[in-house]
This record gives structure tokens, C-alpha cells and sequence, in this order.
């Protein structure tokens, strides 16, 4: 019973907390950017976006020490190399178990490389804070199609194409980190089932939106994957709230982006497509084996 007590506690304390970091950040966030609807000029944005991105990895840095406070010091990091720098552009992508991925991974990333800009679901965009992250730090919404759907209807390739250079272009601004969630989902087993994935411990990788993120950013030249193992098999946000899965390994491997996967389009090419899937893929085949390497 007094367990139970002392984790609802610890629950919605970290909810306020959060909260409360969250409503701060991106509230000064939507005032600061207002002039930006009224003021067409480039080197004015600029300016802006970079002080956005500021006030982004200071609010990501009060979430860490919320985090810390409320649920200790859990998040193991494993960097197989740890030459990062904070004025240069970076593809990132992970593995997806819950939706507090999000907060591990901002913590993981923070003042270590430029602000996780993430690719979020457009489905998405009614949730406030999600809207004002798309409006103020430039992270895109996009359109996740199927196979099938893709195959009815190739013009959406293109549509989804376009849609994502025009909002990549933004990050041209300022060094930032372009971030995907490579399965498109997060994992069960149900989905695992479903897709009959050949890995065991991860779905199948899309990588539709980083290689159109690629071909309209020329200078990005490393992609960094991050791995996410966590001790309980609970995936709630309550459980993430009460710190029920603080405990989280973070393997952190940096890949040098093969010249021939440069300077390509995703829409018309073919051989691109082919190469970067297989290049991914390769990743994925490493990926999987590390995390059996990692689990408690």
C-alpha cells in the first residue's frame, strides 16, 4: 500500500513538473516567434531559429533534470564514439518502444549534438505541444503511407516527396539534427507477428523519410542511431511517470553516410532507393544482435 502511494506521488509529481517545463518552454517559444509571421526577412529568421533552438535544448536540459531528480540518475549512455560537435548537421534515428522514447532521447542527445528536430506523424498535430514544436523548432509533420498505398496511388510518393525537402529546407537555418523513428511505429509483438519481421527484436525499418531528408540536405554526413533497451517490459506513460522504466540502456554508434547515398533523389531514383535500404538494413542487422548484447 505504501508502495502504491509513493508511486502515484512520484507519478503525478513528474506529470506537474513536466508539465510545467514543457507549457515554460514552449510558451516563450510562441512569443518569441510571433515576429516571424510579420517579418520576411532571411537573416531575421536565422536569427530566430536559432535562438528557438536555444531555448529548445535549455527546456530539454530542465526535462533531464526532472528526470534526475524524480527518477535518478538511470539512463545508462554507451557511446562507441564520442566526437560530437553542436555546428554540425546530423541524421539520427532509433528503435521505438514507447512513447517516452522522446524524453530519453532528448536527454541522451543534449548539448552533446544540435536539437533533435523530429519527423512527427500528422495525425499528430492536434496535440498542442506537438503543433507548437512543428511551428516554432521546424519539426515536420508527415504522411506515413503503406506499400499498398503507395502502389494504388504513386503520386503520393511524389506529394510526400516535396512536402518533405520544403520542410528540410528550414533546417538549413541553423545546425540541427534531422530525427526519425526508423520503424515508422513502436514495437510489440503483435506488430512483430504481423509484419513476420526477419529481425527479433525490431520491426522493419522506413526509410522513406530520411532519404528524402538526405537528398535536400547536402550537408549532413553522419548519421547516429541510437538503441533503447529498458529493464521493464512495462510501456505505459504512467509507467514512464511513476519511473517504472527509468532504468534505460542508450547505445549511441555513429555511421559515415557513403558518398554514393549523397546528392540523390528519393522520388525518381530507383537505385537510390534500393541502396539506401540496403544500407539501412545493414545497420538494422547489427542493431538487432546489440540489443540481445544489451538487454538486463
Amino acid at each position: 500500500m505504501v508502495t502504491t502511494i509513493k508511486s502515484i506521488l512520484i507519478g503525478l509529481i513528474t506529470f506537474i513538473l513536466i508539465l510545467s517545463e514543457l507549457i515554460l518552454g514552449f510558451g516563450t517559444l510562441a512569443i518569441i516567434n510571433i515576429p516571424r509571421a510579420i517579418i520576411p526577412i532571411k537573416a531575421f529568421k536565422i536569427h530566430l531559429s536559432k535562438v528557438s533552438n536555444f531555448i529548445g535544448d535549455l527546456t530539454v536540459y530542465g526535462l533531464k533534470i526532472i528526470m534526475l531528480i524524480m527518477h535518478g540518475d538511470n539512463i545508462k549512455l554507451i557511446e562507441k564514439n564520442k566526437e560530437f560537435a553542436l555546428d554540425e548537421w546530423y541524421m539520427a534515428m532509433s528503435n521505438h518502444q514507447s512513447w517516452a522514447d522522446i524524453f530519453v532521447l532528448l536527454v541522451a542527445a543534449n548539448y552533446k549534438i544540435p536539437l533533435l528536430k523530429f519527423f512527427m506523424k500528422k495525425e499528430l498535430w492536434w496535440i498542442p505541444f506537438i503543433f507548437l514544436a512543428n511551428k516554432t523548432l521546424n519539426m515536420p509533420f508527415v504522411n506515413r503511407h503503406s506499400k499498398e498505398e503507395l502502389e494504388k496511388d504513386p503520386s503520393l510518393r511524389t506529394k510526400d516527396y516535396e512536402n518533405t525537402l520544403k520542410s528540410c529546407k528550414r533546417f538549413l537555418r541553423s545546425p540541427s539534427t534531422i530525427f526519425s523513428y526508423a520503424e515508422g511505429t513502436r514495437f510489440t509483438k503483435e506488430k512483430h507477428k504481423l509484419q513476420e519481421s526477419p529481425y527479433q527484436n525490431l520491426l522493419i525499418p522506413k526509410i522513406g523519410g530520411m532519404a528524402t531528408a538526405l537528398s535536400a540536405m547536402p550537408k549532413i554526413n553522419t548519421l547516429i542511431d541510437y538503441t533503447l533497451v529498458y529493464k521493464s517490459d512495462k510501456r505505459s506513460a504512467w509507467n514512464f511517470l511513476t519511473g517504472e522504466m527509468s532504468e534505460v540502456k542508450v547505445l549511441v554508434t555513429k555511421h559515415n553516410i557513403p558518398e554514393n547515398l549523397k546528392n540523390r533523389n528519393y522520388s525518381e531514383d530507383q537505385k537510390y532507393r534500393e541502396d539506401f535500404k540496403n544500407w539501412i538494413e545493414s545497420i538494422w542487422d547489427q542493431k538487432d544482435k546489440d540489443i540481445e548484447n544489451l538487454k538486463f
